[in-house]
């Protein structure tokens, strides 16, 4: 039985005077499962909102299969429902289509082999086999319970009420009665905020494994990587408009990579012609030039040649004049300059600080903070690379404020003379959003170094969002705002909470590869898989203060 396909045709969305959305069109066929990503405010959640009817176009339109599921929407039951009747809901259709084999076993059982409506019934009979079959009706129950624990939610009384569930557990209970119902067609919005890494991974395997299309907006680069068929790109390309990948994120990646070095070489070509060019229009300037003195070997048959020789030079120059202005008009946009950290000097007293801490930047000793941080012994070297992971409490975030010398602690803690740190909160805020983001990079720098070192200069804001007030930027802006402050300061020692919260996943991509190189000390706490996943500095994992 063949599912249909998702389609959307030339869709327009706008809001508030802006079109998020511009003649996107989509066509995501059974088994295809297409990631959508961008900088927050590109239309992800839009789209998805759009393809599942919950919102409707502006213009264009949307073809979709009769059996939706979008993990956004409201789960359609009131605080007193139970979970058991979430999963009876899910189950209803595997469990319909059970029960109508039975009638149809019936019923041929009672009909005879030669009799008219046999023929028909054995027909009838086939279809509704094979969509029980598409649904794995049969496994239907026992997959309910194994994706319930999947995703922690096994110890759940199946009598307890919604109302007094978590907002993490009926968000985790939503998914898993989308994954157990099957639905034509799933749309995921952020799926796996707030799963650990198990559970995740649990997700990842059933959405493979679904018949339908899928359609997800995702920052979490490994489930981009492990479910993704396609990835769509919907930040405007040079070319303008999004741009659709083949593959999975690394596909993906490797794609963004060639496109640049092609972008570098363009560009670099560009710039030679013109320089080129720039020197034809001068030389041949410089010959046409009223009163110039004729050279030696121009006297001889001058009044013969010299009119025929200056209308050749004047025409090529009229020639590299014109095909100048077109280059200058058309020129290719430099390509944005990678992001990097530039750690300041290590001062002379740094590097002469005697002691027991003298050869590392920062030693702790059975430093703790009651509560919140156990004991710990560590050692922070010049050019170290420090991952610090563990679970929700185990003081992550605690360490790197230590560290930053913004919270006290218990214990031995050296720090080199003159060290220069710069902390990247978990949440960014600024004392005065009224002003623009331009406003604040220059107040906290001061204006000689926001001019040695230009906020646009560094590719984390556009011009127009560097004009904007900053309680008018987004989540991600703002923490773009955050990062170029801290890399216009150039700290030795540079602190990451959760540095790829709110960021694309290219941005993300950057972020890292900027973490890799240079002499400075950088330490990141993180729960991104894919970060984890690819580090190559030395990991501390924290356990919690109690244990």
């Amino acid at each position: 039985m063949s599912r249909p396909a998702l389609l959307a045709h030339d869709l327009v969305r706008i809001r508030g005077g802006r079109r998020i959305l511009d003649g996107f069109s989509l066509t995501a066929a059974p088994g295809r499962r297409i990631g959508l990503i961008g900088e927050n405010g590109v239309g992800k959640t839009t789209l998805l909102r759009l393809l599942a009817g919950v919102d409707q176009p502006d213009a264009g339109r949307v073809t979709r299969p009769d059996d939706v599921g979008f993990l956004h929407q409201e789960m359609p039951f009131d605080a007193r429902a139970t979970l058991a009747d979430v999963l009876d809901d899910a189950l209803r259709e595997p469990r319909a289509a059970l029960a109508e084999l039975d009638r149809l076993t019936a019923l041929l059982g009672r009909t005879p082999d030669g009799s008219p409506d046999h023929a028909a019934l054995l027909e009838t009979y086939a279809r509704a086999l094979e969509h029980a079959q598409e649904m794995q009706a049969w496994d239907a129950d026992r997959s309910a319970a194994i994706t319930l624990g999947g995703l922690g939610l096994d110890r759940v009384p199946h009598d307890r009420a919604l109302g007094s569930l978590s907002g993490g557990q009926r968000g985790r209970l939503a998914l898993a009665a989308l994954l157990v119902r099957r639905p034509g067609a799933l749309l995921l919005d952020e799926p796996t905020n707030h799963l650990d890494d198990e559970a995740a991974d649990f997700v990842a395997r059933r959405v493979r494994d679904l018949p339908g299309a899928v359609v997800l907006a995702s920052h979490d680069r490994a489930f981009l990587d492990a479910v993704c068929t396609e990835v769509i790109d919907l930040d405007p390309a040079p070319g303008g408009g999004p741009v659709r990948y083949g593959g999975n994120y690394t596909d993906y990646r490797a794609a963004q990579r060639a496109e640049y070095r092609r972008w570098e070489r363009r560009y670099a070509g560009e710039q030679e012609e013109l320089e080129d060019l720039r020197r034809a229009a001068g030389v041949t300037a410089h010959r046409l030039a009223p009163n110039r003195g004729r050279t030696d070997h121009e006297k001889m048959g001058y009044g013969h040649r010299g009119g025929r020789v200056q209308r050749q030079i004047s025409r090529r120059a009229r020639d590299a004049t014109r095909r100048l202005a077109e280059l200058e008009r058309d020129a290719i946009a430099a390509p944005p300059r990678p992001l990097s950290f530039r750690p300041g000097p290590v001062t002379a007293a740094t590097e002469a600080a005697g002691g027991h801490g003298a050869d590392h930047l920062v030693s702790l000793q059975d430093v703790h903070v009651p509560g919140r941080l156990a004991r710990l012994r560590l050692d922070i070297d010049p050019g170290e690379r420090l991952l610090v992971t563990g679970g929700n409490g185990a003081g992550k975030s605690t360490l790197l404020w230590v560290l930053a010398g913004r919270l006290p602690a218990r214990g031995e803690l050296y720090r080199s003379p003159g060290l220069t740190t710069g902390l990247l909160p978990q949440d960014t805020g600024f004392a005065h959003p009224e002003r623009t983001a331009r406003e604040i990079y220059a107040r906290v720098l001061g204006a000689r170094r926001a001019e040695e070192v230009p906020l646009l200069s560094l590719g984390l804001l556009s011009e127009a969002d560097a004009g904007l007030p900053v309680h008018r930027l987004s989540a991600g802006q703002r923490r773009r705002l955050a990062l170029a402050l801290l890399v216009a300061r150039s700290p030795q020692l540079l602190l990451l909470d959760e540095p790829t919260n709110h960021l694309s996943p290219r941005l993300c991509d950057e972020l890292e590869e900027a973490l890799g190189a240079g002499p400075g000390s950088v330490v990141v706490a993180s729960h991104d898989r894919w970060l984890r996943g690819r580090w190559r500095g030395r990991e501390v994992r924290l356990s919690p203060a109690g244990e």
